[in-house]
């Protein structure tokens, strides 16, 4: 059985000789099913529980069908154990040719580390004290054509405990063949699992809290919702040109307009942006919003959110983050963006000269800035000067209201809006607003930033008249929030990049 990959073609030649040889002998190479009874780590668990017990008859366990990838194989003449692995974990299999019989037995030198094989037989335990299939029949499932990078497993003698070091070091090479890392790493498959179970369980919260999950368009005749470029399609039929949606928020709020009182998407949405450790152009976002709610109401449930999903995944309100201990101990700090931002300038923003703000943005390294106003440099300062230093769970608020187009203004501050963002570990989290319905304000705030893209702002909001007479319709007191989903898997996983919670991120052209 080949154990390394050596020289590529040559291995894969080999390989397809062994296919070969295989249907020479009458085995079908590729099976159409399987009837697997048992799995790995279960079966172990519960051989042990029954052996604890004294259950056991002549120390045999319940026998089944398993089925797996051989990941290990060790040939001792007329025996083999090959270690098999499913989606619970790893069992090892004891072959012997006194029970499979000389020609079957002799088929184990045509498989190869990376097969799925079934197999048949009783769990024992061996004389080295491994808890082990003993197989009576087997068969082969699929014939892997192409070695994995399978790395190595140490055991430590006095804990027990093994360490898998994977063969797949480079981690673009693992972005780009996900389903080879996924196979070789117990570890990220593990990362996917915690992130369906953080997305279930925030599915539930709502559900529990009478919120309605809906879908709403992908393609949109015109984009909104958020300040960044789309990117841009056409429909044949139509003759049309359209959009990858940026955010969900106009479409939602127009289904609170027709009386649908919680609702919320968990969605894909596109972003025609730069990559780096905590963008993608491709990305999921959780968005909800409630009638008769404000950005006080959103925070407070904010915070009972993100800190049942921290419990759900970790057990308790803490987690690790690169390093960095992280409490999501309510009641989460809470700061006002405008006085934060006057301490790191050492002056007011809201005063200051724009072509000021605009010398300083640009000498701190801030991108994006062509026709930016101030409410655009001031995000890019706050970014730059405050935000990196907010490690814990901290709630920024009452944003200038230039930078929130879609938010109604702050009461007893009307050049402010009652907004709010959640930045944890010096990344935005949330986004949250007390929803501006007031069409006529709305249509003001639109075509002041019509202006801003005339004058070379390309991430400016469009005039979106249909939202308009959404509005006009009347839209009650709403309380809307935006979560990103794979930040927040980040966080509560330890990852260090986005790449690492998207099963396939997009890269650069291959070559």
């Amino acid at each position: 059985m080949s154990t390394g990959h050596g020289d590529l073609p040559r291995v894969m030649r080999a390989r397809r000789e062994k296919l070969e040889a295989l249907r020479a002998r009458g085995v079908e190479p590729y099976a159409y099913s399987w009837d697997v009874t048992r799995h790995a780590a279960p079966s172990v668990a519960s051989f042990e529980t029954q052996e604890a017990a004294g259950a056991l008859e002549e120390g045999r366990g319940e026998g089944g069908r398993w089925a797996g990838r051989i990941v290990g194989f060790r040939s001792h003449g007329r025996s083999a154990f090959a270690d098999l692995e499913d989606h619970t974990g790893r069992v090892q299999v004891f072959f012997r040719q006194g029970v499979l019989g000389e020609e079957a037995y002799e088929i184990l030198d045509l498989l190869d580390l990376g097969d799925w094989i079934g197999v048949e037989g009783s769990l024992f335990r061996t004389r080295m004290g491994q808890v082990t299939v003993h197989a009576t029949g087997f068969s082969l499932l699929c014939k892997a054509l192409r070695p994995l990078p399978l790395g190595k497993v140490e055991t430590d003698e006095e804990t027990g405990e093994s360490t898998t070091w994977s063969g797949f070091a480079d981690r673009e090479s693992r972005y780009r063949q996900r389903y080879a890392d996924l196979a070789v790493n117990p570890g990220v498959r593990e990362v996917f699992r915690a992130r369906t179970r953080i997305i279930t369980a925030a599915r539930r919260f709502l559900d529990d809290l009478g919120f309605l999950e809906v879908e709403t368009p992908v393609l949109q005749p015109l984009y909104g919702g958020a300040s960044a470029r789309p990117f841009v399609t056409r429909h044949l039929a139509l003759d049309r040109v359209l959009y990858l949606r940026i955010a969900d928020e106009l479409y939602l709020k127009r289904l609170i307009v027709g009386g649908m009182d919680r609702v919320y998407e968990i969605s894909k949405d596109f972003r025609n942006e730069g990559i780096d450790r905590f963008h993608n152009p491709e990305f999921t976002m959780l968005e909800f919003y409630q009638a008769f709610a404000d950005y006080e109401d959103m925070m407070d449930m904010v915070e009972r959110l993100v800190t049942a999903l921290a419990e759900s995944t970790n057990g308790n309100r803490q987690c690790t983050y690169q390093g960095t201990e992280i409490a999501f101990t309510p009641p989460f700090a809470r700061i006002s963006f405008v006085d934060a931002l006057a301490g790191a300038l050492g002056q007011d923003p809201l005063e200051a000269p724009v072509e000021e703000l605009r010398k300083r943005a640009e000498g701190l390294g801030a991108g994006d800035l062509d026709g930016a106003g101030r409410g655009k440099l001031l995000d890019k300062l706050f970014g730059e000067l405050v935000q990196p230093g907010l490690l814990q769970p901290t709630f920024v608020l009452d944003h200038p209201r230039e930078l929130s187009p879609l938010a109604k203004p702050r009461r007893g501050a009307p050049h402010l809006s009652e907004r709010f963002e959640l930045i944890v570990a010096g990344e935005e989290l949330a986004n949250a607003f007390s929803e501006l319905n007031d069409p006529i304000a709305q249509r003001a705030r639109f075509e002041d930033q019509a202006a801003l893209r005339a004058a070379g702002d390309a991430e400016a909001q469009m005039v979106d008249e249909d939202y308009i007479r959404a509005l006009e319709y009347g839209l009650p007191p709403t309380g809307g929030v935006g979560i990103g989903i794979d930040r927040l898997v980040m966080l509560l996983t330890d990852q260090a990049s986005i790449r690492d919670v998207i099963l396939f991120p997009t890269l650069r052209k291959e070559g």
